[in-house]
């Protein structure tokens, strides 16, 4: 008998399969064959290099004679060191992080987003997950056999959820929250006094709070995130993920971090030390050196995702395609300029002006009517994206 895609697969691949995805993939691929020039703001993979001290110290790690051993599962201890400090110094009335007990090194924030369900999920369990949200948020629950109740997050209230909107029963299961302020694929703003009312609600309703922070450091126009470690009472119920694929552009390295409550992180950390022997070592020490050295680049790499921003943006506006200029990310969340099927619109897009950008849909139900457009293109190619885009047509109908 030959195995068939039904006997070989577990049930939860097929909450898994991003057919968008696959689909905006394989129509760049073909036209590329046909030789078009696709500029492709579809995938947030930054394209600018880690600072050039961060790059050479990962090169003189990789000549020792012991680099390529098993690593500290949990993150080398100076490591974990360097990153309680950095984010002491970085965020403003953030109590000092126990390095052994509050800080957890993760072969990426994806890392921990994926498999912190399973560390904290029972069957049957609910886990409170915005709409529209970064994929793996909903394919972490489902490998972990939890289910999803989703928080839509609206333009008409800043895309924050509606916590009186939360019912009683799904209050009750529910074991966490996620949150992303800013987010991805909406890169919308969130104050203080909406971080203490989500503490409230969680803690009133024994729910841990979980706080995606993967941007912190690429923001705009003087803007400055909060943690959520820096409101009153966040200790008791909340953990943070932060990723240097985006401070310092270290996404090909594979590294970030939880950190916040202990019980919490101590959960990740034994599900960790049973699947994988942690972040290859050099690596940690290229990040231990991006932590504690010239901080300098942070500045300018935000300054460089910026001027992309508003050679896209005000393009856009230029020719009729008014979006929000993001104030945080390296993503556009772009509404359509008028009524179409969001799909339809980013094929057209993609063989008529040879631009990829996501249709909102493959982030959720409430990413209807918008498109996610990466900043990863230098100002020239932006600026063509504009052209392109005017010439096409496409802003016509």
């Amino acid at each position: 008998m030959f195995l068939t895609e039904r006997s070989i697969q577990s049930d939860k691949l097929q909450f898994l399969s991003s057919s968008i995805f696959t689909e905006m993939a394989n129509l760049k691929h073909s036209l590329i064959a046909q030789g078009r020039d696709i500029i492709d703001l579809g995938i947030g993979s930054p394209d600018l290099p880690p600072p050039a001290h961060v790059q050479q110290a990962l090169i003189d790690a990789v000549l020792r004679p012991n680099a390529f051993g098993y690593a500290h599962q949990q993150g080398f201890p100076t490591l974990r060191q360097a990153f309680a400090d950095w984010y002491g110094n970085r965020f403003d009335g953030v109590a000092a992080l126990d390095p052994m007990k509050e800080v957890l090194v993760l072969m990426g924030s994806q890392d921990g987003l994926s498999h912190l369900p399973a560390a904290l999920l029972n069957p049957g369990d609910v886990a409170l997950l915005p709409d529209p949200a970064y994929p793996v948020y909903e394919a972490g629950v489902y490998l972990a056999s939890g289910e999803i109740a989703r928080m839509p997050l609206l333009a008409d209230n800043g895309f924050l959820p509606d916590f009186n909107a939360i019912p009683e029963e799904t209050r009750r299961r529910a074991k966490f929250m996620l949150l992303a302020y800013p987010g991805n694929p909406v890169p919308a703003m969130a104050d203080e006094a909406f971080f203490k009312k989500a503490i409230r609600f969680c803690k009133e309703n024994e729910i841990i709070l979980v706080h995606d922070l993967a941007y912190s450091e690429l923001t705009f126009d003087d803007y400055r995130p909060l943690s959520i470690l820096q409101v009153e009472g966040a200790r008791e119920i909340a953990v943070e993920f932060h990723s240097m694929s985006k401070s310092f552009s270290m996404a090909g390295s594979r590294i970030g971090f939880l950190v916040g409550n202990e019980k919490v992180v101590g959960a990740l950390a034994m599900l960790k030390s049973n699947i994988d022997y942690g972040v290859f070592g050099p690596v940690q020490h290229a990040a231990t050196v991006a932590l504690t050295g010239d901080q300098s680049y942070l500045k300018e790499m935000a300054k460089t995702y910026e001027a992309r921003r508003d050679a896209l943006v005000d393009g856009l506006a230029e020719i009729g395609w008014t979006v929000d200029k993001p104030a945080a990310t390296m993503f556009v969340w772009a509404k359509l300029p008028y009524e179409v099927d969001t799909r339809e619109f980013a094929f057209r897009l993609m063989r008529e002006a040879g631009v990829g950008v996501i249709p909102g849909e493959a982030f959720g139900e409430q990413g209807r009517g918008y498109v996610r457009i990466a900043l990863v293109q230098p100002v020239e190619r932006l600026q063509e994206v504009v052209r392109r885009i005017k010439e096409s047509g496409i802003l016509e109908g």
